[in-house]
């Protein structure tokens, strides 16, 4: 089984953390799309393998048009062979949802939603540069309820002068929806942003890694409590309701990634990327040409991905499939480079797999680079 990742690269406006690729200029949407649609066409015989997951990222997807979505929809479903009950994900901001999309995005096959709530703090939106308010964010997804069941919010922690009270408040108003699904990120300040820039010059403090490590632990016990499994580092879903792009994404299978930026996996050792810009990627699909780099991924690199990616879910890392997938040498390095992270009640093997302990979720991506081997 595999999964289409589809980049819609269009923002209303730029938030301020956000390092993603898009324009807040909607002038080539048409092209775009388009030009989405013709890369579909262009890779539709790299898988043969049947689509369970679609999902529409960005950027902002709900800017799409149901014309828009109906062109995108018929190119998929004429040139790749979809399962027959697939999981169709579809990005939107509050400021987009009314009733009229909401019965366009169900009428296309759509079937789960992830909002961008992010905070319901008004304070919290404004340093983001949201484009919705809290009242927006509200409505929302008390709109979203009647139309969809499979449903998820995101919410960003760790923000500047951001204690455990105001925290605690956000998971309890997202919890008295009913959510079935939670996905949340600590602020993260990233190169060539606004809010990198800010922080450079002191009008917005850096954020506190101690006070997201405190905010990413009273989520979990809060999450955990409330009958949701912490099932990937940065979602807590209910049973039934985990995203399954996700999982296929940290377990290793295909996927095609659509559009300027898209990032696409064969399953096995190569890796693609589409170029970041709207014009070039256009320009070169209408060419009939792909505007990708390859990366043939190594032995070692493959080893890497597993530790890194497998260990950040509630599955942890298989002993049996590192020995069967690497070899003997490969598992003894990990045995031995994981010992001290064992011995400090970081790590625990369970019925044959290697886990993050409950105290050392946060420091997860830390303690899979100690378990990397590194070729020189």
């Amino acid at each position: 089984m595999a999964s289409i990742y589809i980049h819609i690269p269009f923002c209303k406006q730029a938030c301020h953390y956000c390092d993603f690729h898009f324009s807040t200029s909607l002038k080539h949407k048409d092209n775009m799309v388009e030009a989405i649609c013709n890369e579909l066409i262009l890779r539709k015989d790299e898988f043969q393998n049947s689509l369970e997951c679609i999902y529409f990222g960005g950027g902002t997807p709900s800017l799409l048009s149901e014309t828009d979505l109906d062109q995108i929809f018929k190119t998929i479903y004429k040139y790749y062979q979809v399962a027959d009950h697939p999981e169709i994900t579809l990005e939107a901001n509050p400021d987009d949802i009314t009733d009229k999309l909401l019965k366009t995005l169900k009428f296309q096959g759509i079937n789960r939603l992830s909002l961008g709530v992010q905070s319901f703090f008004e304070k919290d939106l404004k340093l983001m540069n949201r484009a919705h308010d809290v009242e927006e964010a509200k409505n929302s997804i008390n709109l979203v309820k009647q139309y969809f069941d499979n449903y998820s919010i995101d919410l960003i922690y760790g923000m500047p002068d951001m204690d455990l009270v105001r925290w605690q408040k956000n998971l309890e108003i997202a919890l008295d929806f009913g959510i079935p699904h939670l996905s949340c990120y600590a602020l993260t300040v990233e190169p060539n942003t606004a809010l990198n820039r800010f922080i450079e010059k002191d009008i917005i403090a850096q954020p506190d890694e101690e006070q997201a490590a405190a905010h990413f632990g009273h989520l979990y016990n809060t999450m955990t409590s409330r009958g949701f499994e912490h099932y990937e580092f940065s979602n807590f879903g209910k049973p039934g309701y985990f995203s399954q792009n996700n999982i296929n994404y940290w377990t290793g299978k295909p996927y095609l990634g659509i559009g300027p930026s898209g990032n696409s996996y064969d399953g096995k050792n190569k890796r693609t990327w589409n170029i970041k810009n709207n014009l070039k990627y256009i320009k070169a699909i209408n060419d009939n040409q792909l505007p990708q780099t390859t990366e043939n991924l190594t032995k070692t690199d493959l080893y890497n991905e597993y530790i890194m990616t497998r260990l950040r879910t509630k599955w942890g890392v298989n002993i049996d499939d590192i020995k069967t997938q690497f070899g003997e040498a490969y598992l003894d390095y990990l045995m031995l480079q994981a010992q001290s992270h064992l011995d400090l009640n970081q790590l625990e093997i369970r019925q044959n797999h290697i886990h993050i302990t409950r105290e050392a979720k946060f420091l997860s991506d830390g303690i899979a680079a100690d378990l990397f081997k590194i070729e020189f």
